[in-house]
C-alpha cells in the first residue's frame, strides 16, 4: 500500500503543531533521523515502515492509522507494519514486487506457489 507523502506530512505538522514540538524533537525520540521529515517533504526519502513508523506515531501521541490517513480505530495494512526490506538494500525492485504479491495470497495459495516456484527452481 502506497501511502502519499504530502497528506502524511500534513499529519505528522498537524501533530507537531498541537504537541508544540520541532520535528527534529519528535524524529528524535522515535529513533529516526531528525532531518527525515524534511528530507520526505523534498522527496528524498520514503515514509517511515515497520516500527520506525509506530514508534514515530507513538512520539506524536497518535495511531499508525492516523497517520497513514486511515479511520484512527481501524488497524492499518500489515503491510504498512513490515519492514520495508528493499530500502534496506537487501531487495531488487522485481524481489519487492514478488514479495509484495506473495503477502496477499491466502495460505493455500501461498503452499501452492511455493511448491510450483520449488519446482521451477529445480534440485536445490
Amino acid at each position: 500500500m502506497d501511502i502519499p507523502l504530502s497528506p502524511l506530512v500534513a499529519r505528522i505538522d498537524s501533530r507537531l503543531d498541537r504537541l508544540d514540538l520541532t520535528a527534529e524533537e519528535a524524529f528524535r525520540h522515535a529513533g529516526l533521523a531528525p532531518d527525515l521529515l524534511e528530507k520526505m517533504r523534498a522527496g528524498k526519502a520514503p515514509m517511515p515502515r515497520g516500527p520506525k513508523l509506530a514508534r514515530l506515531a507513538e512520539a506524536l501521541g497518535t495511531s499508525v492509522a492516523y497517520l497513514v490517513g486511515l479511520d484512527p480505530d481501524a488497524e492499518p495494512p500489515a503491510e504498512l507494519l513490515q519492514d520495508d526490506q528493499a530500502t534496506l538494500g537487501l531487495l531488487a525492485g522485481d524481489e519487492e514486487a514478488l514479495l509484495r504479491a506473495y503477502r496477499r495470497l491466502d495460505p493455500a495459495a501461498k503452499a501452492a506457489l511455493q511448491l510450483v516456484v520449488q519446482k521451477m527452481a529445480g534440485p536445490g
